[in-house]
């Protein structure tokens, strides 16, 4: 299924215009297809309502489509990057339509989902430190469940703010992200991200 899935998101094109300020950098289809089989053991995606929170391009909601889900929102501030990802569902073509909503990914337009996935900025320019806990606070407010990417050494901030609002991290491992040069604070053509990713169960997990 993983590899499967991975050839299938292969297909989604990433951002046309990357913003450095809101740090689009695309989530590879190995990394995605790797975060959503650990999901879909956990039976997290089959049957449920699922949101990506900061969906980019599309990566994880499409992905997230093709396993069978109750409902899929995927929700994206940047109105070219969600229309980049709405061209991309034909090129996946999931079993299940995503609704691609715009809007302020940390003050989504939803009240419950049963999983949050996500790869959200890691807050690693000037000003825009944290950027990732605003994802997550909002995770903890509407999800039972939520699978993430984070910046590496976010372990004890992840399970520190899990912890305060009732949850556990459950799972949690180690990624790359093979990124291509971009901006223009990149020094070489190609860079590679240490990150880690985390499964959470919320307080109202069941």
């Amino acid at each position: 299924m993983k590899r499967a899935l991975e050839q299938r998101l292969s297909a989604v094109e990433g951002f046309r215009n990357p913003s450095a300020a809101l740090e689009q950098y695309s989530t590879p289809a190995d990394l995605a297809a790797h975060l959503l089989h650990l999901a879909d053991l956990h039976g997290d995606l089959a049957g449920c309502t699922v949101a990506d929170l900061g969906t980019g391009t599309g990566m994880l909601a499409l992905g997230a489509a093709t396993r069978n889900p109750e409902r899929v929102l995927a929700v994206e501030r940047d109105p070219d990057a969600l229309a980049v990802a709405r061209e991309n569902e034909p090129r996946v073509d999931p079993a299940v339509a995503v609704d691609w909503l715009l809007g302020d990914a940390t003050r989504p337009p939803l009240e419950t989902v049963d999983t949050v996935v996500m790869n959200p900025p890691f807050g690693a320019q000037r000003g825009s430190e944290h950027a990732d806990r605003a994802f997550l606070v909002a995770t903890a407010e509407i999800a039972g469940a939520s699978y993430s990417i984070h910046n590496a050494g976010s372990k004890s901030f992840v399970e520190s703010f899990a912890a305060d609002e009732g949850g556990e991290v459950t799972h949690a491992f180690a990624a790359e992200l093979d990124v291509a040069r971009q901006f223009e604070f990149h020094t070489s053509e190609r860079e590679r991200l240490d990150v880690e990713a985390f499964r959470i169960e919320w307080a109202d997990y069941s």
